[in-house]
């Protein structure tokens, strides 16, 4: 039986093909009928099918990057609308782009762009419309919880909307001895069942595809021998950590227990290679960008000057310790977007609407423009690209002892952009900094190139969106 992560994968495999599909053919038929139309005359096969190649590729690669494929979009149909719009006008810009500049024989007529993205965007409308109210693209494996007290709950308080169970059909919590009845589950199903026969009957009937462990207790209250029966029948039996990992992309810090960590997979260790390329590959990458955004970052210096540098003579730039890998200390670069005299009662957390952060402050946060010096942090090594955002020393000191396994953060890079930004976007309090360790452990465990690449795809959506802070 397919696991949630198989079904997951499945899924958005089926989208890109359906959608490449649906793109190439709106695309070529744009082509068609401008042609059957008479307007376009001198349109040769090769040069429409170049064109319909580079809007397809294109489309589903900035589709991509704006979270179109991502199992865990949390977006109402409006927002995915929104998305589709965003993709295909910047697929517009690279079509123009490259078919007029950098492939200029295959230029198409002028109107051919024009027709196809509206087309585009119909059909891709229409298309997420359709799946949007379906299940169309792959049936939901059946998962049954073990347990509804205090640990079974986390389930029902952090998953408890649609989209949060869209690669799952949840048939419900099985009570067994030891759960916290008075503080475990409060609105889901229970199923009052005999942990004997009659549970593996009911395994059977329903075709239960996966079992979570979430029991308060497990000594002496497991039943045993049906999930002994249920493996041997090729039914996933999952511990409840690796369940909200796998569905929520988050490492569940308040319930780690030590013999978790030990034999659960991840947390490799970086040999020398891998460190090697990662840290040319951020040198490359940062040089790059500083080349590509030195005009923005010109202009948004000179802005700020004359928005309160000149009268106050307070520098445009900001520098500020946070504690990088293993510890070390080291100075933040950025912009400055709050006022002068922003701490002069010391260290505080920055809050959403904070008062101390000026009109172009609030701006360059937006669209994350006060983080482009950071690159320059990139080039000596402080930081990489991809990591856990960097602390102060001050709130350091304070969230290892109030929030557990905080230290662990530090055993990788700080970085510019990072998992726990694209999930957990604010952050505010220490209530906020435990949220955030939830994912930024999770990238700790399974960082590898490929988890960077998606970060850094998916990082373009917060800036396009100006969900930046």
């Amino acid at each position: 039986m397919p696991s949630s992560q198989q079904s997951k994968s499945r899924r958005s495999a089926k989208l890109v093909i359906c959608e490449a599909a649906i793109i190439a053919y709106v695309a070529y038929f744009a082509a068609l009928g401008l042609k059957w139309l008479d307007i376009i005359y001198s349109a040769n096969t090769l040069t429409i099918l170049f064109n319909v190649a580079i809007f397809t590729v294109s489309v589903v690669l900035i589709n991509l990057s704006v979270g179109l494929y991502e199992a865990r979009l949390r977006e109402p149909f409006r927002g995915i609308i929104r998305r589709i719009f965003v993709s295909v006008i910047l697929s517009f810009f690279a079509v123009t782009i490259i078919s007029n500049v950098i492939v200029s024989q295959f230029a198409p007529n002028p109107l051919y762009a024009p027709t196809a993205v509206p087309l585009i965007v119909l059909a891709l409308v229409i298309f997420r419309y359709f799946i949007h109210n379906t299940d169309t693209f792959y049936s939901r494996p059946k998962l049954l919880i073990i347990g509804a007290g205090v640990r079974a709950s986390v389930i029902e308080k952090r998953m408890r909307r649609d989209v949060d169970c869209a690669n799952f059909e949840l048939l419900g919590f099985v009570p067994i001895a030891g759960d916290d009845k008075q503080e475990g589950i409060k609105n889901e199903k229970r199923i009052d069942i005999a942990l004997d026969d009659e549970l593996i009957e009911y395994i059977s009937v329903n075709e239960v595809a996966e079992i979570v462990i979430a029991c308060d207790q497990r000594r002496g209250t497991l039943p045993i021998k049906v999930l002994f029966d249920a493996r041997l029948k090729g039914i996933k039996v999952t511990d409840l950590l690796d369940f909200m990992e796998r569905e929520t992309g988050q490492i569940v810090v308040d319930l780690m227990y030590p013999s978790w960590v030990i034999y659960s997979n991840g947390f490799q260790s970086q040999n020398y290679f891998r460190e090697l390329m990662d840290f040319w590959l951020n040198i490359t990458l940062a040089a790059i960008l500083l080349f590509i955004t030195w005009p923005i970052m010109l202009l948004t210096a000179l802005v700020i000057y004359l928005d309160d540098g000149r009268r106050t003579g307070a520098s445009v730039l900001y520098r500020q310790e946070r504690v990088g890998k293993d510890n070390r200390p080291f100075d933040i670069l950025k912009f400055r977007s709050m006022r002068p005299d922003a701490e002069q009662d010391g260290a505080r957390w920055a809050s959403k609407d904070d008062n101390r952060v000026t009109s172009i402050g609030a701006f360059i946060r937006k669209y994350r423009i006060d983080e482009l010096p950071q690159l320059l942090n990139v080039i000596r090594g402080d930081m990489s690209f991809i990591g856990p955002r960097p602390e102060r020393p001050e709130f350091v000191e304070q969230l290892i002892k109030e929030v557990p396994y905080y230290a662990q953060r530090h055993n990788v890079k700080p970085g510019l952009a990072g998992w726990a930004q694209l999930n957990y976007p604010y952050g505010a309090s220490v209530k906020d900094s435990l949220e955030k360790l939830k994912f930024d452990l999770y990238y700790v465990k399974h960082q590898s190139l490929l988890l960077d690449l998606l970060i850094l795809i998916r990082t373009v959506e917060i800036i396009l969106f100006g969900k930046g802070r």
